[in-house]
């Protein structure tokens, strides 16, 4: 019997950056949650722009936010990991390198910063992901922790990302793609799998009463963590070989189709 739904956001749910979820789905996470199974949203964005994006519900779900390095649920933080103040500063200053091309985001819990005056990115922070941030002159004269470094490329951040800044960073922090704009740096322990299957472990769930869904590879980690393990028609191919089941795309409400049919 399941008992907890997990699923990613961008690219499994809706399409990449889209604020608002529709309505059947939301539908859905009330039938799940009045019939006692806990529904969790998985994300790379921050807590405050997933919380927006379930709004109608947002009482009642959990919360894997910032790939995992997040999780909150009933008002409770269950979980938060930090980076290495020195590896920030050395992404941050290597990152600074691609401005011209890219843009920098960094999470806080309390917040974004972004140091970008790059208009189309702010409105997309604003408008699209619906983010918490403020706009600072430094990241690095800002005492805060920091529990993500995300760059993104309107034109694509996967060459870059793969070819040069994964190979350089992969054995000192966790560094993914987080769907073909953006390339997310993060401590080396987390990833959206440890994070639920830290939240299986808060709400006494097993493995086997787990349903998961996602596209992209920063959710390679969260089906292999539930028994139930299903990649959307749109997943890249990494993501399908570790899926059990697929399931229609976003485009067709692929995720809710299946939950109603299987859970």
């Amino acid at each position: 019997m399941i008992k907890l739904v997990a699923s990613d956001v961008d690219g499994t749910l809706i399409r990449e950056s889209t604020p608002h979820m529709y309505p059947e789905m939301i539908e859905t996470i009330r039938e799940l949650t009045a019939n006692g199974i806990v529904f969790c949203a998985a994300s790379g964005r921050q807590y405050e722009s997933i919380r927006n994006v379930f709004a109608e519900v947002g009482d009642d779900i959990a919360y894997i936010s910032e790939n995992g390095a997040q999780i909150k649920y009933a008002g409770q933080d269950i979980l938060l990991t930090c980076m290495e103040r020195s590896f920030v500063e050395d992404i941050i200053l290597e990152l600074r390198e691609y401005y011209s091309t890219c843009d920098v985001i960094v999470s806080t819990p309390e917040g974004s910063l972004i140091e970008s005056r790059n208009r189309s990115f702010i409105d997309l922070m604003t408008f699209g992901y619906r983010n918490k941030f403020r706009l600072v002159d430094d990241i690095l004269a800002e005492p805060v922790a920091i529990t993500k470094i995300s760059i993104y490329c309107e034109e694509g951040m996967r060459t870059l990302g793969e070819t040069v800044l994964i190979p350089r960073w992969q054995d000192r922090v966790k560094v993914c793609m987080a769907g073909e704009e953006w390339l997310d740096f993060m401590d080396q322990t987390v990833d959206k799998g440890n994070a639920l299957m830290a939240l299986q472990d808060f709400l006494g769930i097993a493995r086997e009463e787990t349903m998961a869904f996602g596209d992209n590879n920063n959710d390679i980690g969260l089906l292999r963590a539930a028994g139930t393990a299903v990649a959307v028609e749109n997943a890249r191919d990494e993501v399908k070989a570790v899926a059990r089941f697929s399931c229609p795309s976003y485009l067709d409400k692929g995720v809710y189709q299946f939950i109603k049919q299987n859970v």
